[in-house]
């Protein structure tokens, strides 16, 4: 999937999917970034345990248009804000965020007004979020 950058080149979306802090169940973020990839989008895959700086580090260095972020440990609520502000400091505000998980409720619109574009639970069917992504990024 393609997108058109300022000086109207066409390039491939380029999507990160990053594993923040500690939890160790990734099942989840691998199948999202296989989904991604068969559908023409260039994936880049964090690993597990990373830090908030290390994600958007290597944001910053793939110049991501969406970032994911997988997080089933529940500490999405300190987590997401840091990684948030962070883009922000790096001048990323046009990067699509979305975060997946085992996300509650309340705390979803939460990071809805922190930033996040999108939060996708655990049973959102995978073709939904290549959608999502195909139709939010800029083109």
């Amino acid at each position: 999937m393609a997108a058109t950058d300022s000086t109207g080149t066409e390039r491939t979306v380029r999507v990160l999917i990053g594993k923040p802090g500690l939890d160790g169940h990734d099942r989840g973020a691998k199948v999202v970034a296989r989904a991604c990839r068969d559908a023409g989008f260039e994936v880049i895959y964090s690993g597990l345990r990373q830090s908030p700086e290390a994600i958007v580090q290597t944001a910053v260095q793939e110049d991501v248009d969406v970032l994911g972020l997988s997080i089933l440990s529940g500490a999405h609520d300190t987590l997401v804000p840091k990684i948030i502000d962070l883009l922000e400091e790096k001048g990323m505000t046009d990067v699509l965020v979305l975060v997946g998980g085992t996300i509650p409720e309340d705390d979803q619109e939460e990071l809805l007004e922190q930033g996040v574009d999108r939060v996708f639970g655990p049973d959102t069917d995978i073709n939904n979020i290549v959608e999502y992504v195909d139709r939010e990024v800029e083109t």
